[in-house]
């Protein structure tokens, strides 16, 4: 990637190790900018150099703090879109409340569409982001939204560990379209852990669709929060034989101790957010994907095809 002085990467405060990986990638410097916090608890930011008439990308991963992180954004927005940037692109590894994309119940918000549209009101000409939740999400807006995957990076690092007869499983319905891509990348077979929800933070497994026996298990899901899903089915594949049990996860909110109490040896997970104090890090491989997004950044900068690079599911 060559060196292009048309755009400029700012990262927010919510994940700038990510975004130092990305700008190393475009052999570029992060754009300087100063965010801090008031007494108040109200956030200040100053752009810290020339922006008129340039493309800029904002980087903000929308977890762990999601309410902060996205105010934080819609302000960096809002502060580069008053110095007259030529366009704004929001970098959002994880897209916070891609979750609630539809009214599963009477009287509840569709609070992806809300974000969307706070958004676009805000300044954002373009979306780009990874592994969302409901792909549907992406209808929501009415700019340009760039969906990545990270299974490409995941593939080739199961084929590092050589796993012998390994197998995907999806652990729930939601997520048989993702390890069906990577059963056909990996040339695996696939099954299917069924599941029923109990409430936001128990799951009960139903019934398990597929051979597992004597099999290396790899149960691929886009996010692990309480770890619940993963952990009724780690335990449900070990059960019906299955002689090691990895994870695939996009992103890892790793909330609780779920993840300590499973039969996963280890998980491997991207970099789209960062992982700070979680319990069971020793079980952890982080892989990350900040080449992808600057792959995509250059892509969108020279006017090429990004679907050409990144094959969907």
């Amino acid at each position: 990637m060559h060196e292009n002085s048309s755009f400029l990467l700012f990262a927010g405060s919510s994940h700038r190790e990510l975004g130092e990986q990305i700008a190393k990638n475009l052999h570029v410097s992060l754009g300087k900018i100063q965010i801090e916090t008031f007494p108040d608890e109200e956030i200040g930011v100053q752009i810290l150099e020339n922006v008129r008439g340039r493309d800029v990308f904002v980087l903000q991963t929308i977890a762990r703090r999601p309410n902060f992180y996205l105010l934080e954004l819609f302000i960096i927005v809002d502060a580069l879109k008053r110095a007259s940037v030529k366009s704004i692109t929001a970098v959002i590894p994880y897209f916070g409340y891609a979750r609630q994309d539809r009214k599963d119940r009477g009287r509840v918000p569709i609070t992806a569409k809300l974000v969307a549209d706070l958004l676009e009101k805000s300044g954002v000409d373009r979306v780009l982001t990874m592994d969302l939740h409901a792909e549907q999400v992406q209808g929501f807006f009415n700019v340009p939204v760039d969906n990545l995957y990270a299974r490409p990076v995941f593939v080739e690092e199961i084929k590092k560990m050589g796993a012998r007869n390994p197998i995907m499983v999806a652990p729930d319905i939601g997520s048989i379209k993702l390890a069906k891509a990577f059963a056909r990348d990996l040339g695996t077979g696939l099954a299917i852990v069924d599941k029923r929800r109990v409430s936001a933070e128990i799951v009960e497994a139903a019934a398990l669709i597929g051979d597992v026996k004597d099999k290396e298990v790899f149960l691929v899901d886009d996010i692990c929060s309480t770890g619940s899903t993963l952990k009724m089915a780690s335990w449900v594949c070990k059960q019906a034989g299955a002689k090691k049990v990895y994870a695939v996860v996009s992103h890892g909110l790793l909330l609780g101790k779920a993840f300590e109490e499973s039969a996963i040896e280890k998980m491997l997970l991207s970099n789209t957010i960062p992982l700070g104090n979680v319990p069971g890090r020793e079980r952890l491989q982080v892989v990350s994907i900040a080449n992808l997004f600057a792959l995509a950044i250059d892509c969108i900068v020279s006017d090429k095809s990004i679907s050409s690079l990144f094959r969907p599911q």
